[in-house]
């Protein structure tokens, strides 16, 4: 009865998160395809390489949005023989797609920047001043962006989602670009044109740093990287009152998703029956279940004390 109640809580509480994590996800993709269209139009009209970049970054956002989006529904999928625990690790791979897409666009747009940089130095190309139409959809983009990196972050959060905490990075990455954006059109407007291209390969930057540090948490997270450095310390202190544990013996952790899967082998007294072991290792499931967020499933295995 506990396991059936067990898997009753995990099943309702993935479809509570499943719907609260795709609608973070939604709100993004919607923002990100009126943001891509607006500021790659504006860019290429009012003349401006800052803004025409970060619309090229909003595009591949919209891409990589569409395969997280997609990722995300598949990770809800309910276990089956082939995944008895389910199938949320979807989730991290969906992370590293974000993050590759980032990394890409950064390398893009920086090259780019580069050569319209070493063009408007050379005096190859003689650039236009920017529209003042294009300050006012970076600034725009600014503050959009940080009101999306402030929600999604607190989704990220609350549901333990990697994915989303992975859009969220992007938001914030997308404020800073837009930022530098916002200051070299406003430069390049008062006569220093190869301060706005500069401002995209700046831009370029910031994004190939989101890139790097999304592609090191999620595949932290594949890697099975244990959550927390004191983990072990945090478990022994939730066994340290329970009658008849003499001594925790191992730790293990797996990642699936944002749930945790831990098997611990602790010790008892050796002349102790084998219902009166069960029944320790029953209250130790209990407490670890009540005080560590998004425990799945524990395995605790008992050995008597040598």
């Amino acid at each position: 009865m506990t396991e059936l109640n067990n898997q009753v809580f995990v099943d309702t509480e993935d479809t509570v998160r499943g719907k609260s994590t795709m609608v973070a996800v939604n709100v993004g993709l919607i923002a990100n395809m009126f943001l891509a269209a607006i500021k790659t139009t504006i860019g290429i009209m009012g003349h401006s390489p800052a803004l025409l970049a970060d619309g090229i970054n909003s595009t591949s956002d919209v891409a990589y949005g569409l395969v997280v989006a997609i990722f995300m529904r598949l990770s809800r999928k309910p276990a089956d023989r082939e995944h008895p625990f389910g199938h949320s690790q979807f989730e991290s791979i969906a992370a590293l797609v974000v993050g590759a897409f980032v990394m890409t666009t950064a390398v893009g747009i920086f090259w780019d920047a580069v050569n319209t940089i070493f063009d408007e130095l050379s005096g190859q190309v003689v650039s236009s001043k920017a529209s003042p139409i294009t300050l006012w959809v970076a600034l725009f983009t600014v503050g959009l962006k940080i009101g999306l990196f402030y929600y999604t972050r607190l989704i990220g959060k609350k549901q333990n989602s990697i994915a989303v905490t992975a859009l969220a990075y992007d938001h914030r990455n997308d404020i800073f670009a837009a930022s530098a954006a916002l200051v070299g059109i406003a430069l390049g407007r008062a006569g220093l044109s190869w301060v706005d291209p500069l401002a995209a390969a700046i831009v370029a930057l910031v994004i190939l740093r989101t890139g790097i540090q999304i592609l090191r948490e999620s595949a932290s997270d594949l890697m099975d990287t244990l959550p927390e450095d004191d983990f072990e310390r945090r478990v022994s202190a939730v066994l340290k009152d329970i009658p008849g544990i003499l001594r925790l013996e191992a730790v293990f952790v797996h990642r699936f998703g944002p749930y945790l899967v831990m098997n611990i082998t602790i010790n008892v007294d050796g002349a102790i029956s084998v219902a009166e072991g069960d029944q320790i290792a029953s209250e130790a499931e209990k407490r670890l279940r009540t005080s560590i967020d998004f425990l799945q499933t524990v395995h605790i295995h008992y050995h008597p004390l040598q």
